[in-house]
Parts: C-alpha cells; structure tokens; sequence
C-alpha cells in the first residue's frame, strides 16, 4: 500500500467503525491529512449536536496523523488543477481542489468516497 491522504468521508467512515476502512488502514504505508480536510472535519464537529464530543475526537486525530499544511508547492498544482477543470468544463467544490492538489504535490494516492474526483488528472485515487 501507498502513502496516502484522505477525504473527510474516509475518516468519518473510520470513525463509524467500517471494518473495510479500517483494514485498508492498518495496511497502509503511511496516511496523512491535508490541513483543508481537518478544516473540514472541524466545521462539521461544530456544527454537529454532540460538537464538545466531536471536536475532541477531531484533536485526537489531528494530534495522532501528521497534517501536510498548504504552501506554495500547493498553491501552484491548485492554480494547475483548476484551470484544467475549468477548461473541461467539469469543475469540482472548491475545497477538493485543495485537497487534490495536496495529494498531487506529494504524489499520495487520494482516499476518498468522491467520484467527482475522477475530473483530476494526475492523482490516483482508492475507494475505502
């Protein structure tokens, strides 16, 4: 198995306990998480009705897998992936660009439940 990055979908899986998910896991090589998709995990934590409960369990994770932040080097394949997008006329959310280009800048394989993500050239993707 591949290093790879995950969705806010293949944690959310983890966390609902999918023996799938947490196979392919504890196979991987190693597993990190785009600062976006902590972001994202965080804002759903908030506004979540157990938001104490699951902003904690966003702290764990965040503390126990490393984050890669955005840079420069990630900057430059966004602007690169989204124009590409746009000229296919397929555009995806905004925050997967992001995420997309953080997978593409350090060559991880993209874990993910997201078919959209499908439009990115350049990315390899795995379905948890």
């Amino acid at each position: 198995m591949v290093s790879s990055c995950s969705t806010p979908n293949a944690v959310i899986s983890l966390w609902a306990e999918e023996a799938s998910v947490q196979q392919r896991l504890h196979s991987a090589t190693q597993v990190f998480l785009s600062s976006i998709v902590l972001g994202e995990l965080y804002s759903g934590a908030r506004k979540s009705a157990r938001a104490r409960e699951n902003l904690a369990r966003v702290d764990d994770l965040a503390t126990s897998i490393p984050v890669l932040a955005c840079e420069r080097g990630t900057a430059w394949h966004y602007g690169r992936i989204r124009e590409l997008l746009r000229n296919k006329g397929r555009p995806i959310p905004e925050n997967d660009m992001w995420i997309a280009s953080t997978a593409q800048q350090y060559g991880l394989t993209l874990i993910t439940r997201d078919e959209h993500f499908r439009e990115v050239e350049g990315i390899s993707l795995e379905r948890w």
